[in-house]
């Protein structure tokens, strides 16, 4: 499996996604800020991922804090990593659940015991570590009987092990069928303008053997018009608590292509990415990002001198055009805002304390 991320002896290691396909090497964080360089340099990426990284900034963070700033060093630092990536909520959720854990290890007894909450911050990102690739792994079990034998399944971005702690959140799906045995193909998306698909998915289905094509973002509506495409399995970054749903960009195109020609789309994703509190896609969001990305790549220019770029990372889904959710929990069909309250129940409702205001 591949290693995107791990604890080693107080430092934070995790692949440098940015030199993939072309090399293979690992990032050695030291400091909180060595981690939040990585989540806003893209050299970690993809919704869980960056709430495993955060949660391990923080932890790592905390290491390095003097017992008597202890707590205002640990706020400051969650504050640090909510400013990196708007969109994605888990990064948010990953916050809460480090301060939840803080919290709860400061009242725990008469005084506090700095080098006991440093260690149960480090023990709480390891859990959230070892959550995330469980709940790949059922999402993995719950969508493969989407999949039937000889499908030609079409993803976008990168929502495989690289995206998460391990497995995948739709690559996860289809890793769980190709496993199980079943014939497959997969179009790869390149996913302009970093081309996470291009560098990434299509490295992850050649690593492990699962056959793959790639195209250019333009190329999907022909080839759904064509047959060629039996479903669209994507991850997400921020689901609505009516199931409208923020991916990468470029996915509501996909999404719109794939009603007119009758192909599902399926969206993958842990309840983390759930945010029950934003009550449409209206409300989410969306990350900016430089211009520069759109007008070269790897540093070369490709865009005349001068000309300037919108660089939107993500777009809304709006629910009408979603089959189905896929979701450790199993698969949420529509009515998506009724079945993904009966999928939390009240009791573990989960409302966003860090990160920008929604509504």
């Amino acid at each position: 499996m591949i290693k995107t991320i791990s604890w080693e002896r107080d430092t934070v290691v995790m692949i440098d996604q940015r030199a993939l396909p072309h090399e293979e090497r690992y990032l050695t964080c030291r400091t909180y800020q060595d981690v939040i360089d990585a989540i806003n340099d893209m050299a970690i990426r993809g919704a869980p991922a960056v709430g495993i990284a955060a949660s391990m900034g923080i932890a790592l963070g905390t290491l390095n804090a003097p017992e008597e700033k202890l707590k205002k060093d640990f706020y400051r630092i969650c504050d640090a990593f909510a400013r990196t990536r708007p969109t994605a909520v888990n990064l948010f959720w990953a916050i809460d659940r480090m301060k939840s854990r803080f919290e709860l290890e400061c009242v725990s007894g008469p005084n506090l015991d700095a080098d006991r909450v440093r260690r149960a911050l480090v023990d709480e990102a390891l859990r959230i570590l070892e959550e995330d690739i469980v709940a790949n792994r059922q999402m993995g079990d719950h969508g493969k009987g989407l999949i039937r034998d000889g499908d030609t399944i079409l993803t976008h971005c990168n929502a495989g092990a690289l995206a998460t702690g391990g497995y995948g959140t739709a690559l996860g799906v289809i890793r769980a069928a190709h496993e199980e045995g079943k014939s497959l193909h997969v179009m790869v998306d390149e996913t302009r303008p970093l081309l996470q698909g291009a560098r990434l998915t299509a490295w992850e289905m050649h690593r492990e053997g699962i056959p793959a094509t790639l195209i250019t973002d333009s190329m999907a509506g022909s080839l759904m018009q064509r047959g060629m495409v039996n479903l669209i399995l994507v991850g997400a970054d921020r689901i609505a608590a009516n199931g409208d749903t923020a991916n990468k960009i470029g996915t509501y195109s996909l999404a719109v292509l794939a009603m007119e020609n009758r192909v599902p789309l399926y969206v993958a994703a842990p309840l983390s990415t759930i945010d029950r509190y934003t009550r449409t896609g209206r409300g989410i969001p969306i990350e900016e990002r430089s211009e520069d990305e759109v007008l070269g790549f790897h540093g070369t220019q490709t865009a005349p001198q001068g000309v300037h770029a919108c660089n939107p990372a993500f777009d809304v889904t709006p629910n009408r055009y979603i089959t189905a959710i896929i979701t450790e929990k199993g698969i949420i069909t529509k009515p998506f805002g009724r079945k993904i309250k009966d999928i939390f129940g009240d009791s573990a409702a989960y409302r966003p304390r860090s990160g920008p205001e929604v509504s």
